[in-house]
């Protein structure tokens, strides 16, 4: 975000769609200090816990219909599209809403193959082959600048976890939302040892992605695509 925006002018605008309680907000309104930025989602529960982590306007609203006035110079889309049915619709709409020449900024879960319980109790609607996700940015009008896989460190480890985790919810209760939830929930309990490794190792690879090196592998994907026309 840094690196896309220092060449722009002051009072330059950034949005985020699908901000949620404002966690990846609160870090865009400490990078964008020269810009204004704006976070907007469809649940106001999650916007109640944003007003608490920034000062940023908040704006309760669909991407599909964002009725904004003016035009933004960037967009960001962390973890959101793959909720939605019409992706192809969300890009579009994104499309709109930015200046010509603005940038969409965003991350995905990666490779179907990896699709399990979580996904579910996510109620994610797919997960992105890297082909996939850029046929529909161009698609939809955009040029892609940069574009990698990322959580690469940790894709074998989360593979093992998941068909381990898959295994257990064929075998155990037969509520699968119930049983969706507890895995998920089991996966994300914090390790103290295991998580501070896998925090070290994230972080290298961190700065692999800030210097623009393009990873072979991973469980996520990031683009960054420019609005043509």
């Amino acid at each position: 975000m840094a690196q896309l925006t220092k060449d722009l002018p002051d009072g330059y605008r950034v949005l985020e769609v699908g901000c949620g309680t404002g966690n990846v907000l609160r870090a865009l309104e400490q990078t964008c200090t020269r810009g204004t930025v704006v976070g907007m989602d469809l649940f106001a529960e999650g916007l109640a816990f944003a007003r608490k982590r920034t000062s940023c306007p908040l704006v309760r609203g669909n991407v599909d219909q964002p009725g904004f006035g003016v035009p933004f110079d960037l967009i960001g889309a962390f973890d959101v599209v793959e909720h939605l049915s019409d992706d192809l619709q969300i890009f579009r709409s994104i499309h709109s809403m930015l200046k010509p020449g603005g940038v969409i900024l965003l991350t995905v879960p990666a490779h179907q193959s990896l699709w399990s319980y979580f996904d579910e109790a996510a109620h994610h609607c797919r997960r992105y082959e890297p082909d996939d996700l850029r046929s529909k940015l161009n698609q939809t009008g955009f040029e892609i600048e940069f574009f990698s896989q990322f959580m690469a460190s940790i894709y074998p480890l989360l593979w093992l976890v998941r068909r381990i985790g898959s295994v257990r919810r064929k075998t155990g209760s037969p509520k699968h939302e119930e049983a969706d939830r507890d895995l998920s929930l089991e996966e994300l309990r914090i390790v103290p040892v295991l998580n501070g490794l896998l925090t070290f190792v994230l972080a290298q690879e961190a700065r692999l992605i800030k210097s623009r090196f393009v990873l072979p592998f991973g469980s996520s994907l990031i683009a960054a695509a420019r609005r043509v026309g």
